[in-house]
C-alpha cells in the first residue's frame, strides 16, 4: 500500500511519467423491441427485455498529473490483449519516457511475463525495461485511480443499452475526446501518513 502512495506523492517529472491501469467488462444488449420516442410530458421509453449479445473488454490508462486518459475496447482480456495496450503506449503516448510508471492490480495477466506471450523475446525485454510495475495489495484496489476512471466513465458513457462492439467503441472513443478536452481529473488526498493513522490495524504490532 505504502508503496502506491509513494508513487501518488511524487513531483511529475515526463521522464517518469505515472499511470494507473484497469480493466473492466461491458455487455453488449440489443432491443427486443423499439424504443419509444419522448414526446411532450414523456421521456423515451424503453422495454424492459432486451437480448444479450456479446461481452467485451474495456482497458484504460489514467495518468492523474496530466489529467489524460486512453480508453481501449477489445473482445478478450488476455495476457496478450493486455501486453499489446501497454505496448501501444510505450511507442505512442511514452515514446520519449525513460521509464513509465504503473499502478494496476496483481491479476495474473498484469507483467512482465505476458510481454513473453505477445511477443519476440527481444521485444519482450525491451518493454520490460519501459515499465516499472507497482502493485495494489490483495483487497486494495482501491488504491488505483483507475478504477475511479472507469466508475466515472461507466456512470457517464456506459450506463445504456449498447448494442455491438462498433457502437460501443464510438462512444468509448468520444467519452475519451470530451474528459480529455475537460481535464477530468481524480482529486486524491489519501497519504502514507494517512494510512498509517487510519489502517494503523492492518500494520504488524512490534514489541520493543
Amino acid at each position: 500500500m505504502e508503496d502506491v502512495l509513494s508513487v501518488y506523492e511524487r513531483p511529475y517529472d515526463p521522464r517518469f511519467p505515472q499511470i494507473c491501469m484497469d480493466e473492466t467488462s461491458k455487455q453488449l444488449l440489443g432491443e427486443k423491441q423499439p424504443p419509444l420516442p419522448p414526446a411532450p410530458g414523456q421521456p423515451a421509453r424503453y422495454d424492459y427485455e432486451y437480448e444479450r449479445n456479446a461481452v467485451c473488454n474495456l482497458f484504460v490508462c489514467f495518468e492523474p498529473l496530466q489529467n489524460w486518459r486512453q480508453l481501449s475496447v477489445t473482445d478478450r482480456r488476455t495476457a496478450i490483449d493486455w501486453a499489446h495496450f501497454m505496448q501501444q503506449l510505450a511507442d505512442e503516448r511514452y515514446a520519449h519516457a525513460e521509464r513509465i510508471l504503473v499502478v494496476l492490480d496483481n491479476l495474473n495477466t498484469h507483467g512482465p511475463s505476458a510481454f513473453y506471450e505477445a511477443f519476440a523475446p527481444a521485444e519482450a525485454l525491451r518493454l520490460s525495461r519501459r515499465f516499472e510495475f507497482h502493485y495494489t495489495p490483495k483487497h486494495g484496489s482501491w488504491l488505483n485511480m483507475a478504477e475511479i476512471e472507469l466508475s466515472a466513465v461507466s456512470r457517464t458513457c456506459l450506463a445504456d443499452r449498447i448494442p455491438d462492439k462498433d457502437k460501443l467503441k464510438a462512444q468509448v472513443a468520444a467519452c475519451e475526446k470530451e474528459r480529455n478536452t475537460n481535464a477530468a481529473t481524480v482529486t486524491w488526498r489519501f497519504t502514507t501518513s494517512d494510512a498509517r493513522i487510519k489502517l494503523a490495524k492492518l500494520y504488524p504490532t512490534i514489541s520493543v
